[in-house]
């Protein structure tokens, strides 16, 4: 069985040998390297499916780091930073990286974290090789080129943010997303958005695709979490 192979850049030995221990009970292969150079080295020569960042290196800065690693590659990158102020999260974000956990942190939450950003990456790949431009879900189809959605063949008027979400929604199907996930995927920058955004999206997407809004099957609230799109086929 193939594990999925985790890169920890972390510079502090006795953080980055509990990270790697606990990864290893979970199943996954785990590289460490705890210098910016060492890190190009090993990415380049190991190809890993995900990466864990410190942003305090020794010789160089983090952020800078994702960056460049960005610039070749689209492996997930998780930023794990005792730097947690809002400016660190942004630029982060913003050079590339997928995610953004402050120490201390849950090595479990850690982990599903993980296992969330590699699902999606499964699924976008199957899409890929299945050219899902055009996804049917049930009685309904979300055609990517057209910008069109139908339901039971008809089609059904979606301005182009209801489109977006609805799209990334039914692309990412049964997995949960944060309303700041979904600003994040959305519209960009969490930082500069207003979650009662997605709420109001939520309600016009429901009331255009739900028989009844008011007892949604499809797009579904997931009570302390956020919300995902549900099916019963996949």
């Amino acid at each position: 069985m193939y594990k999925k192979k985790v890169l920890i850049i972390e510079d502090e030995k006795d953080i980055a040998f509990i990270v790697r221990d606990y990864l290893k009970v979970h199943n996954f292969e785990v590289m460490i390297a705890e210098t910016g150079k060492e890190a190009i080295y090993t990415i380049e020569k190991s190809n890993p499916d995900f990466i864990i960042l410190d942003l305090t290196l020794p010789d160089c800065d983090g952020i800078e780091l994702c960056r460049q690693i960005r610039e070749n590659s689209n492996v997930a990158i998780l930023i794990l930073s005792a730097r947690g102020s809002d400016t660190d999260k942004v630029l982060g974000l913003g050079f590339g990286a997928d995610d953004y956990m402050t120490k201390p942190f849950s090595l479990s939450e850690l982990v599903a974290r993980i296992n969330a950003h590699l699902r999606k990456q499964d699924r976008l790949l199957q899409d890929q090789v299945n050219n899902k431009d055009v996804i049917q879900v049930e009685n309904m189809e979300i055609n990517k080129i057209e910008h069109t959605f139908t339901r039971d063949q008809k089609q059904i008027q979606l301005s182009a943010k209801e489109f977006e979400l609805l799209y990334f929604l039914i692309q990412n199907r049964n997995q949960v997303f944060s309303k700041s996930q979904l600003l994040d995927a959305v519209w960009g920058y969490t930082s500069f958005g207003d979650e009662n955004t997605i709420t109001v999206y939520i309600r016009r997407l429901r009331e255009k695709i739900e028989k009844n809004p008011s007892t949604p099957v499809y797009i579904q609230t997931v009570w302390g979490i956020g919300y995902k799109f549900n099916t019963k086929n996949d």
